[in-house]
């Protein structure tokens, strides 16, 4: 499957969560099957030889192929959840969005220094999540950290350091409003 197919499986919703926005809906194409192989195909080739010991999931939509791609890499799988949805204590990392504040948590006992992590996330815009999330993975300190996408909005300006150095990948690129 081509990258322009995989690309003709998103649906675009005008004005969506607020006018000006052209949202990039994944469920058209997480609901195709051999779309969504194809996705976590190409993640798996990127990161099969990266060592990779733990998915880190932004909450919610990075839990999709986060996990999947945690199980066929051999992984364990971590959970990055708004604040106040894990039982045991936490780390947390507090960033900014346009209209306030929010914070991520990760279990205290989830990462070691021994590990190699790959954060994960749907789809990149400003960076602002990811930028919460890179810094919360490092606070654990672990050998290496990764970062992925399914999509990235590449003309979306970018509001924050959001790769904090590490490598990124993404599986599409999209234009978020094309001339």
């Amino acid at each position: 499957m081509t990258t322009e197919e995989l690309k003709a499986h998103i649906r675009v919703i005008p004005d969506f969560p607020v006018k000006g926005i052209m949202f990039q809906d994944i469920t058209t194409l997480l609901k195709d099957k051999d779309c969504l192989q194809e996705l976590l195909n190409r993640l798996y080739e990127h990161y099969k030889d990266k060592g990779i010991t733990k998915v880190v999931g932004i909450e919610s939509r990075g839990y999709i192929l986060g996990a999947a791609l945690a199980a066929r890499l051999g992984a364990g799988f971590i959970m990055a959840r708004k604040p106040g949805k894990l039982p045991a204590e936490t780390l947390s990392e507090t960033y900014t969005k346009e209209y306030g504040t929010d914070s991520l948590e990760i279990h205290k006992d989830a990462i070691s220094e021994d590990d190699v992590c790959l954060l994960h996330d749907d789809l990149l815009a400003t960076g602002g999540t990811t930028s919460a999330g890179l810094r919360l993975v490092r606070k654990f300190n672990p050998r290496k950290v990764y970062v992925s996408f399914l999509i990235d909005l590449v003309d979306c300006p970018r509001a924050a350091d959001y790769s904090g150095g590490a490598e990124v990948f993404s599986v599409l690129e999209v234009i978020e409003n094309p001339v």
